[in-house]
């Protein structure tokens, strides 16, 4: 079977040659290779020395988009492509640490290892093929005449299937090792289930810092620095930007709408004559997704859909077809295919109200003359020209990296990610469209990302530290009122320090009660303090509390013995889970990676 897998290999070959082929003259074509910062020898990133080439990031990145695209039905955004350059980047530096890791170990994986888990241990994808199913349930009998077929090797499977096992194998090896070892005790069980169980009740006294301007003032700047230095990780910031941005409204008006309604009333006088529902909703729907599927929205229960669609929904019987319906998506017709219980199988047709073709022509063309006027260029002025020549506002937004931008309450799209791109003080973006608008930005400042200078977040900084100071003085009256309770009643002292006794009713402990918060100090102290008991001054980050249990219920040993052994299974499995998250968060933090991304999209942008 190995062999029958090496000799389709030829066809997955192919297909990366030309990939790479394709890839290469794309980048040299586009000026990415030769008098730029991107060679074939480029390097874009070193993980403990092992080195992650230019192109083998980009053909992982560019697959990656690809079928984001086809799932999706749309083309991506600048915003979304650097979402998945940076998970690709990810996944590519994961496999450098686990291929480190398989060295060192001495992980293998024999021949015999392959052809055994491609023949009874099949992946996901191979699970979940209706053509490999009988009944709705994975059929091995199929699957192996599969595997013994023809086609198998004609379409490269069986390579693909070794490939597969190939890089799972020596992982699954590896997570093993280091999970595998994982042991829970009856005592730990017990403690776990005591822990979401057990219940208190409290009465509290909640002391709450109060911050004025004149208490952030009085921070002397050795206080603040002195603070800054031992919490420089919470000042960590993203980058941010300010742009300037214009937009050309595509803006649907009135007749559209009408015009988009008699539209869809036509397909439906064509569908009622005759006409194929499938046919119709794959020549015309705006749905990219299910107009592919001839409108097929699947069988699934009620409440998948907005109102308006779920309202039509209701009315109609198997077989039946609906009137227009009207949605913020635009307008839509409906054939119910089944209804089963609260299931139903339905189709539909969906029209986005869009500009008409004079209107849209018009705003085009409008578009084009600012994106010549003043796009992609260096030289601030002539966005500024291009604006005031079309009579378009400028405004200004701001922008952080990681984050798409907004503006007018719509999202930009691929703003942000071109502003943190290289991009240069100063230029200007090519334009950028979605349904609503055109866009033209221009980026007026930018502050990357990382740990901000201490002049940068120095107001932040006296905030911290008068809170802290705040919260001191309070452990001072806390410290006293438990005094004087202690002497006689929570309520008394409470009075007495010009207070109110607040109640929080039952908890447990690794819950959220309101007035303590989650796994506070607060929570800690009511499950450890003698019920009736008064405790002393309790400081969290909320605020300092002076606490009496009021009353508290143990959990149940009968019903803990009655879920143990399901308790122990899930447990296990989620103990093993972190280990290996907290051995792979370990192996990353202790990597030497040297990232280059930046500096080679900074170059190239200097060089285009």
């Amino acid at each position: 079977m190995l062999h029958q897998m090496r000799s389709a290999a030829k066809y997955i070959w192919i297909i990366m040659a030309v990939a790479f082929i394709g890839g290469f003259l794309l980048a040299e074509t586009s000026g990415l290779l030769g008098r730029s910062a991107v060679t074939t020898s480029t390097i874009v990133a070193k993980v403990n020395g092992t080195e992650i080439p230019y192109l083998t990031w980009a053909n992982a990145s560019a697959q990656m988009a690809q079928q984001q695209e086809q799932s999706g039905g749309h083309s991506l955004t600048l915003d979304e492509r650097r979402q998945i350059d940076d998970r690709a980047f990810e996944q590519l530096v994961t496999e450098a640490l686990f291929q480190q890791e398989y060295e060192k170990r001495g992980i293998r994986v024999t021949d015999e290892e392959i052809v055994d888990q491609a023949k009874y241990n099949p992946p996901e994808q191979f699970r979940s093929s209706p053509q490999l199913q009988t009944e709705g349930q994975f059929d091995p009998a199929k699957y192996q005449r599969f595997l013994a077929s023809p086609a198998a090797r004609q379409q490269g499977m069986l390579a693909q299937l070794e490939g597969y096992y190939r890089a799972e194998l020596p992982k699954q090896k590896l997570l093993s090792q280091i999970g595998g070892d994982v042991y829970v005790s009856d005592a730990r069980l017990w403690g776990i289930y005591k822990d979401g169980h057990d219940s208190a009740a409290v009465s509290l006294v909640k002391l709450t810092p109060n911050v004025t301007d004149e208490a952030i003032k009085a921070v002397s700047d050795a206080d603040a620095r002195s603070y800054y230095n031992a919490h420089k990780k919470s000042f960590e910031r993203a980058g941010r930007a300010v742009l300037s941005i214009v937009s050309v409204s595509r803006t649907p008006t009135a007749a559209d709408t009408v015009a988009t309604r008699a539209r869809i009333e036509a397909l439906r006088a064509e569908i009622a004559k005759g006409a194929k529902f499938e046919d119709v909703a794959k020549r015309e729907s705006d749905d990219s997704v299910s107009g592919k599927l001839g409108g097929d929205l699947g069988m699934g229960t009620k409440g998948r859909f907005v109102k308006p669609f779920e309202d039509a929904a209701a009315k109609l019987g198997a077989g039946e077809l609906s009137a227009p319906i009207l949605t913020q998506f635009g307008y839509h017709l409906l054939k119910m295919e089944k209804k089963k219980g609260d299931s139903t199988q339905m189709r539909h047709i969906l029209k986005t109200v869009k500009q008409g073709d004079t209107a849209a022509t018009l705003t085009d063309r409008r578009a084009d003359s600012l994106s010549k006027m003043g796009g992609g260029t260096d030289q601030p002025a002539k966005f500024d020209a291009a604006a005031k020549a079309l009579g378009l506002l400028v405004s200004k937004i701001e922008v952080r990296d990681g984050s798409p931008a907004t503006f007018g309450g719509q999202i930009v799209p691929s703003a942000s990610a071109w502003a943190f791109m290289g991009a240069k003080v100063g230029e200007s973006s090519d334009l950028f469209d979605d349904e609503h608008a055109y866009y033209l930005v221009r980026l007026d400042s930018l502050v990357t990302g990382g740990v901000a200078d201490f002049d940068a977040v120095k107001a932040d900084v006296k905030t911290a530290v008068a809170r802290e100071q705040s919260i001191d003085k309070l452990m001072a009256t806390a410290k006293t009122l438990s005094a004087d309770a202690a002497t006689s009643t929570l309520e008394a002292a409470a009075t007495k320090h010009g207070q109110k006794v607040e109640t929080q009713g039952a908890f447990v402990r690794t819950g959220v009660a309101p007035m303590l918060g989650a796994l506070s100090e607060a929570v800690g102290v009511a499950f450890t303090l003698p019920v009736g008991a008064v405790s002393g001054a309790v400081r969290t980050d909320g605020g300092v509390y002076v606490m009496r249990v009021d009353r508290r219920t143990d959990s149940s040993k009968d019903e803990w013995a009655k879920q143990k052994e399901s308790q122990r299974e899930q447990t296990v499995r989620g103990m093993r889970e972190q280990k290996v998250r907290m051995f792979m968060e370990s192996l990353r933090k202790a990597a030497k990676i040297d990232d280059r991304r930046k500096q080679i999209q900074s170059a190239q942008r200097r060089q285009s």
